[in-house]
């Protein structure tokens, strides 16, 4: 006879097998960048493996984060927030790996971010429990999902976005036809003109945030928003556009304070790309009747870029002087091989679109090893990734530089612009000293 205690103790084993599957997964040679040679390790016992990449222990191309560099990230952003007296939810989209989630709340942050029901439910296998959904949820699934994931979860927080009443309709419908589930926490997102979702104005925020007060489907916890698609890089336009967005996020987090429409002991106010989030941090507690809760979602700030948000990054550097010391470093590399040197000034890398992100510009190389070289150099200036095809790379160069071209069988380190975009192409990464001795590895969970 089957008991309660046996059905519970059989969920229990299930939920310890499904978490133990996305915090330290088997890893083999059916993943690209993992030896052929060697047997399936588990994720954590990689480190002890002894493999060192330039030694040419493990197959290029081949994703790789330096140790230092991310850890020095981890602390950076968490320094930052700490003093402009708000919290980190990082978007964890960028990354999908639930050890770098773990890392991130280990280092101090509130919560984590997401774009979808699936990912999120990664991050609750990972260990969050204070979790928004940075989008808006519609779908019947979707609900059910988040009902799913809260009743077996204690203490799970989840919080998603609205910005139409008909939004809230389909909400509302499904609430109906389940009685027994419990309302929705929601964040009004305020939009831009052009851009991606959001209230475009603040009329349309007042009314949908007062059907959400009457509605019993949901309880409206805080006002979020998205700067990031108007950054330019140059200050003097990115403030005055910050500015007036949170001047919206404000006048409307003000409206359903003074009406009480908020139905929260702590109101969120939730802002933060990776470009210029700086520019929001400070507007992310306006004085209100209730406490409140600042949260920046900066994602890319894990392992930053040798690219876009480098130049970005760069920008709030300057703006922030001496407060910050030294900024965010680049901690994601990709190597490959030169396979073939079919003309000159060009050489072809064993690495493409399949491996490497290109959405927002082409990878930069960065260091160089002959084959057979424990050291990595640096590269000369004129080298340049010129196209990507899915599997190759255009290498070229400047003709007063080919005493120091590349040869076939050399190594190439290549540095990306977008790190969402290299994560999702790849299973698992190890984690690599500065001497690319490998002391680590993470999972990646698309």
């Amino acid at each position: 006879m089957t008991t309660m205690t046996d059905t519970a103790d059989t969920a229990t084993t299930a939920t310890n097998a499904t978490n133990a599957h996305f915090t330290d997964p088997l890893l083999g040679s059916n993943f690209k960048g993992y030896p052929r040679t060697q047997p399936p390790r588990l994720r954590s016992e990689v480190g002890a493996a002894g493999w060192n990449m330039l030694a040419g222990d493990l197959p290029l191309p081949l994703a790789m984060l330096k140790r230092e560099a991310l850890e020095h990230n981890l602390a950076w952003m968490q320094s930052r927030v700490r003093e402009w007296g708000i919290d980190l939810a990082p978007h964890g989209k960028t990354s999908m790996s639930p050890q770098l989630f773990q890392r991130q709340l280990k280092a101090g942050a509130w919560g984590l971010t997401f774009a979808t029901v699936t990912q999120l439910a990664v991050g609750v296998a990972a260990g969050a429990r204070r979790t928004l959904i940075a989008n808006q949820v519609v779908s019947d699934e979707d609900l059910a999902g988040i009902q799913m994931l809260l009743r077996a979860t204690a203490g799970l927080r989840i919080v998603f976005l609205v910005d139409s009443l008909e939004q809230l309709g389909l909400i509302e419908d499904w609430a109906r036809r389940h009685p027994a589930s419990v309302p929705f926490e929601v964040m009004i997102e305020i939009g831009v003109e052009g851009a991606r979702t959001g209230c475009r104005t603040h009329e349309q925020a007042v009314t949908l945030a007062t059907r959400l007060r009457a509605s019993d489907a949901v309880k409206l916890v805080g006002i979020e928003t998205y700067e990031g698609q108007g950054a330019t890089g140059v200050s003097e336009p990115d403030t005055a556009y910050a500015n007036t967005l949170m001047d919206r996020v404000e006048a409307i987090a003000r409206h359903c304070d003074t009406h009480k429409l908020f139905e929260t002991d702590e109101v969120l106010v939730s802002a933060g790309g990776s470009a210029i989030f700086d520019l929001v941090a400070g507007r992310l507690k306006p004085a209100l009747g209730s406490p409140v809760r600042g949260l920046l979602r900066s994602g890319c700030y894990v392992t930053h870029d040798h690219g876009f948000y480098q130049r970005m990054v760069s920008a709030v550097d300057e703006r922030l002087g001496c407060q910050c010391g030294e900024g965010l470093r680049p901690a994601m590399e990709v190597w490959a091989t030169v396979q073939s040197r079919p003309e000159p000034g060009l050489a072809i890398l064993a690495v493409g679109k399949r491996d490497i992100s290109f959405d927002l510009s082409m990878p930069v190389p960065i260091a160089r090893a002959a084959r057979g070289a424990l050291e990595a150099q640096a590269v000369p200036a004129g080298w340049k990734i010129t196209a990507l095809n899915d599997q190759h790379a255009y290498l070229r160069w400047d003709a007063s530089e080919e005493a120091e071209a590349p040869q076939v069988g050399d190594r190439v380190g290549l540095g990306i612009s977008h790190p969402c975009t290299t994560f999702d192409k790849w299973h698992w990464m190890p984690i690599v000293e500065n001497d690319y001795r490998v002391s680590d590895a993470v999972a990646m969970h698309f």
